[in-house]
């Protein structure tokens, strides 16, 4: 569709048209007003995708009661209304998720200080075997004989960067095993 071809339309007729549900006039509605919509939805989400997420939740809305628009104010600023409700939903969404997130996060962790809290040291050693081979050590140098990275780095001939990392991958996959333990037992 030439991107011209409903430019002299009103939005009071693109509207109208919109209301019949014809795909072609929700296109050039969409089209119309989708970059500045965009622009705004920007300043309100962290990331490009999020953005466009809003953007076509919004879209979904407008389209949804245009009907009720009743042209009382300028459909863009009506428009731009409902793209900000949007992001705030999708801004409390997100809250919600990082606060389920950190709680699960706290679950496991207290999950884990239960487990360690009823095995001996025979039987985290037997965990700390189970990781592979350098990340375990990088985690029984650290937690165990409390060497700094930069010593790690020199004596495992590794940067301080893969020391590092190493440790928070031995951390994790020792939560795994913890957490694979309590169902076993």
């Amino acid at each position: 569709m030439p991107k011209d071809e409903f430019s002299h339309l009103t939005d009071e007729e693109l509207v109208a048209q919109c209301i019949k549900h014809k795909r072609r006039y929700q296109e050039a509605l969409y089209r119309r007003y989708a970059d500045d919509l965009y622009a705004v939805a920007l300043i309100y989400c962290k990331s490009d995708q999020d953005a466009a997420d809003v953007l076509q939740e919004s879209f979904i809305k407008i389209f949804k009661n245009l009907e009720r628009f009743k042209f009382q104010a300028a459909l863009k600023s009506w428009m731009r209304r409902i793209l900000v409700n949007t992001a705030l939903d999708h801004y409390r969404k997100r809250k919600r998720e990082k606060v389920h997130s950190e709680n699960y996060q706290q679950q496991q962790e207290l999950k884990v200080d239960d487990i360690l809290s009823r095995i001996n040291a025979a039987e985290l050693l037997e965990l700390l075997n189970q990781l592979p081979r350098k990340a375990g050590m990088v985690l029984k140098l650290y937690a165990i004989e409390g060497y700094a990275h930069k010593e790690i780095a020199e004596q495992m001939q590794i940067s301080e960067g893969t020391s590092k990392s190493q440790l928070s991958r031995a951390r994790s996959l020792l939560k795994d095993l913890l957490v694979k333990l309590q169902g076993d037992v």
